[in-house]
């Protein structure tokens, strides 16, 4: 069953190799000559270059020790906890570049942990390494989009609506109120690539679940089953993780700069008039 399920995969060859380098230029090429960066430069591309060679490395590595971890219960929990710090710093960094950052490991812990104890509960996800690995990674990669998106919605937003944030002080709210009034319906966008992927599964796309499945000899059967409980799962721990970031932006916890009602600040003064009234 291996040897039919290797048989039609992709061939590690020469061929693969090329064609990766080749896609991976063209990749960086559009978004350098289209000037897809935030600033107008083309800084994307070269995140782009970067993000693909230390994918091949990390995959690499990935490859050498996998084998050895999904064996050992310690080293299968010290992966998991590389992976939640590598990405409570990638999403962290990604949102904010101030020191504010490491209030990402909540939104992305608070739903994971209790989703992945209760499927090993249930024992629907045995703690051995070749199911808890991918089912909880799958996990963690949602709340880390889920993450970055809504938070940097959120941010964005708050930024560029500042006046109507100073007008909610103005009328008598709290500074957490004020600020979901102005960030909560842009943050929710946030869960859209989940609900869509889900709407369209099995129609638009088959995602990897499904497709490792089935290549490993599962029935169709059990492949949807099993495709179904990651999507519902992903839901799950995204909603949660936009909902814990919309909160911890609305009391400040995670800013880029100083929290608009911190003082100093024309928040603080107007949050005080408030006050005052």
């Amino acid at each position: 069953m291996r040897e039919i399920a290797a048989q039609t995969l992709l061939p590690v060859n020469v061929t693969l190799a090329v064609v990766l380098v080749v896609l991976l230029l063209a990749a960086a090429t559009v978004a350098a000559v289209f000037r897809l960066s935030p600033d107008g430069s083309r800084g994307r591309a070269r995140e782009m270059a970067v993000a693909g060679v230390r994918a091949t490395v990390q995959l690499a590595a990935v490859s050498l020790v996998i084998g050895w971890v999904v064996h050992h219960t310690a080293a299968l929990f010290g992966f998991l906890l590389l992976m939640f710090a590598v990405a409570t710093r990638t999403a962290g960094r990604r949102i904010t570049p101030n020191g504010t950052w490491w209030w990402a490991a909540v939104p992305i812990a608070a739903p994971v942990v209790p989703v992945v104890a209760a499927l090993t509960l249930a024992g629907l996800v045995p703690v051995r390494g070749i199911a808890m690995i991918p089912v909880t990674g799958i996990l963690i990669g949602g709340a880390l989009t889920a993450t970055v998106l809504g938070g940097r919605r959120a941010l964005d937003e708050l930024r560029t609506r500042t006046g109507e944030f100073e007008a909610g002080l103005a009328i008598g709210l709290l500074a957490r109120d004020a600020r979901l009034e102005v960030i909560r319906p842009a943050a929710s966008d946030a869960l859209l690539p989940g609900l869509d992927q889900t709407r369209t599964v099995g129609l638009v796309t088959l995602p990897g679940a499904f497709v490792g499945m089935l290549l490993g000899g599962a029935s169709p059967v059990q492949a949807g089953a099993v495709q179904l409980f990651v999507l519902i799962a992903l839901m799950a721990v995204q909603a949660l993780a936009v909902a814990l970031t919309v909160e911890l932006v609305a009391h400040g916890k995670l800013h880029r700069d100083p929290p608009p009602d911190a003082p100093g600040t024309p928040g603080a003064a107007a949050s005080g008039r408030a006050a005052d009234a």
